[in-house]
């Protein structure tokens, strides 16, 4: 069981990282609190919305206040798999071959416009993203950690672009929007856009902390009624009648471990009904195959989630979602 230094330890470090990318991001914090909850789970972000709303300051204001190395991949047509992951090269001087890392290591990697690239290409990412490694030539090489995707997609222009399929969708823990912001905010935004920055950010934290408190984080008490309230959750969307394919195993994991994070971030240490709520959009909404007849009749994932919300009975408030105390 957590002790209450650690879960304040916590919220401390994630509030000061929400407000060292809110300097940068205006008026969004919601999807900065997200952003984070995918970070300390252990998880990656696909951000899927319209061209200059900010996506990519994101990503670069979070590696800033991590003091993390971050590297950015412009997906297009032409990106072979080996131009992500790295490649194997013959050294003439050693008579030996030796690695050379692609832009994939590092602690923040900026997949931007990742749809543009070809299937072939996009599959590089599959297995750094599940195991943190990069397999070449039978050899495996860690990424450094902790190691976040953030991948981004234009949902307007399709032209020249490839659908991402279900299992690398199934790879992203989130699935956020940033959207466009209010006229206050956009007038901020204006008054100081030419020194407005992530590489003006000063650190908050470091990568070790981050790693430590990402562990720290699967300590998060989880009761059993909860553990089975994200299992008929997902059972939900399975037997929905339009659905085609429904939440993974994989799916349930993201949201119980999205759901501990999230709890920490907000000074708990363990895990409450609100909390699977607060996420069942972001992290199942984009792992659901629609059947046709939904596509027809314009029915959305959100839409399959709250019906899904309403037929599961929420576990009752009572002691036996609190952790004993000590």
């Amino acid at each position: 069981m957590l002790t209450p230094a650690q879960v304040q330890t916590f919220a401390q470090t994630a509030e000061r990282l929400a407000g060292s990318v809110g300097s940068v991001v205006l008026g969004k914090p919601e999807v900065i609190r997200l952003a984070l909850t995918a970070l300390f789970a252990q998880g990656h972000v696909l951000l899927e919305d319209v061209p200059g709303v900010g996506k990519t300051t994101l990503a670069r204001a979070l590696a800033s206040s991590i003091r993390g190395q971050w590297r950015r991949i412009q997906f297009t047509p032409d990106l072979l798999p080996s131009d992500v992951s790295g490649v194997t090269i013959f050294n003439q001087a050693s008579r030996g071959f030796e690695f050379h890392p692609g832009p994939v290591f590092a602690n923040v990697v900026i997949a931007d416009e990742i749809n543009r690239a070809s299937p072939k290409t996009q599959s590089a990412l599959l297995e750094v993203m599940e195991e943190r490694r990069v397999t070449v030539d039978g050899v495996p090489h860690p990424v450094p950690q902790p190691f976040l995707v953030v991948a981004t997609q234009n949902p307007v222009e399709m032209d020249g672009t490839y659908r991402l399929p279900e299992a690398q969708l199934d790879r992203f823990l989130v699935k956020l929007s940033v959207g466009y912001p209010d006229e206050e905010v956009e007038i901020e935004v204006l008054r100081g856009a030419a020194g407005r920055s992530p590489d003006t950010l000063e650190p908050v934290t470091d990568t070790a902390t981050v790693g430590e408190l990402a562990a720290t984080a699967l300590g998060a008490h989880i009761a059993d009624p909860l553990y089975a309230y994200a299992v008929r959750l997902a059972a939900a969307t399975r037997n929905h009648k339009l659905v085609r394919v429904g939440v993974s195993p994989r799916g349930v994991i993201a949201l119980t471990r999205a759901a501990a994070a999230h709890a920490l971030i907000n000074g708990r240490g363990y895990v409450l009904p609100e909390d699977f709520k607060a996420l069942v959009g972001p992290v199942f909404a984009h792992r659901l195959m629609l059947s046709s007849e939904a596509q027809l009749r314009g029915v959305t994932a959100d839409e399959v989630l709250a019906d899904a919300l309403r037929e599961v009975p929420v576990p009752l408030p009572d002691k036996q979602h609190l952790p004993a105390v000590p």
